[in-house]
């Protein structure tokens, strides 16, 4: 059994942070407020970004799994305070950095993405998220830390809620056959990235040496565009078809004047308006996880969120 460290319990947090659970390991899970224990798992309360209190609680750890962010607003702010924290506390303690990671630092690209691509974004929150990982790597290729990184697409799947572009804006919704908005292109190509299947590769490449200094790609299934995605979940709700409307350009000016995450998401909209595919063939050749089917997906999304709605409304 081993001490791991998990920063955040955002969905995919909590998704690994249980996994690990269910494996039999100690798992420790820091977050700015901190939770009721639950089995296996202590809950911590303290910043991430105070790498002396994080040093001292990752004494021991097999491994730290950074699944934080910042407020989506402020990460140019606080992400390099974090990411300074969480490489102070991995070299102290030897323990192996597994950072989750997205796809943002690519930037706009033609075709697939692969891990190959070099990091070319040259907006403010993919600038960021490349300087992360960028500098986990340098401290790696030195010899001070052990780092890996695994990139995902736009989370889908039980436990995905307010962050979620199938999520919280759509599946009540489509649950009651309402019709959806949805921010860009609805019929352009997208990958998803089942939640269970990201906490899954996160808990791989911990054991895996060969894996540590390089970054990979969960395994996902083929893209999908939204519409296309809205009417596998209206099937398998039992609700019938559900229209998909594009969200205007107009509405998200509007929008954008009262909420800074709205106003925020003007430099990814690249994300919705054209094709954003994940290639992680490089991940499947060298690994054992493979992304779950999509009928399961689906099937085990839409039994989440019945559950949810029902007791939540």
């Amino acid at each position: 059994m081993s001490l791991y460290i998990v920063v955040g319990f955002g969905a995919a947090g909590a998704a690994t942070a249980r996994l690990l659970a269910e494996q039999g390991h100690a798992v420790r899970v820091v977050t700015r407020s901190g939770r009721p224990p639950e089995p296996g798992i202590e809950h911590m309360a303290l910043d991430a970004a105070d790498s002396e209190r994080l040093i001292e609680a990752s004494q021991g750890a097999a491994a730290i799994f950074s699944c934080a962010a910042p407020p989506y607003h402020r990460w140019v702010a606080e992400w390099p305070a974090l990411a300074s924290s969480l490489c102070a506390a991995a070299e102290a303690t030897g323990a192996v950095l597994v950072m989750l990671g997205n796809l943002y630092g690519y930037g706009p690209v033609d075709g697939p993405m692969t891990e190959k691509l070099p990091l070319a974004a040259t907006g403010p929150k993919g600038r960021v998220r490349a300087a992360v990982w960028e500098r986990a790597r340098t401290l790696h290729d030195q010899g001070r830390i052990k780092a890996v990184e695994v990139r995902a697409s736009d989370f889908f799947g039980p436990g995905v809620t307010d962050g979620g572009h199938l999520a919280a804006h759509v599946m009540p919704r489509l649950l009651r056959g309402k019709p959806v908005s949805t921010l860009g292109d609805p019929d352009a190509p997208h990958s998803w990235s089942y939640l269970p299947d990201v906490a899954r590769a996160l808990v791989e490449v911990v054991g895996e040496e060969r894996a540590w200094g390089q970054t990979w790609h969960v395994p996902t299934e083929p893209p999908l565009s939204t519409r296309e995605m809205v009417a596998r979940l209206s099937e398998g709700s039992g609700t019938g078809p559900v229209a998909v409307r594009r969200i205007s350009p107009a509405a998200l000016g509007v929008a954008s004047l009262f909420s800074p995450l709205i106003r925020e998401l003007k430099e990814i909209r690249y994300q919705f308006d054209r094709s954003f595919v994940l290639d992680s063939s490089a991940y499947e050749a060298a690994f054992t996880v493979r992304a779950t089917p999509i009928d399961e997906q689906v099937k085990e999304t839409v039994d989440w969120w019945r559950d949810r709605v029902a007791t939540t409304g």
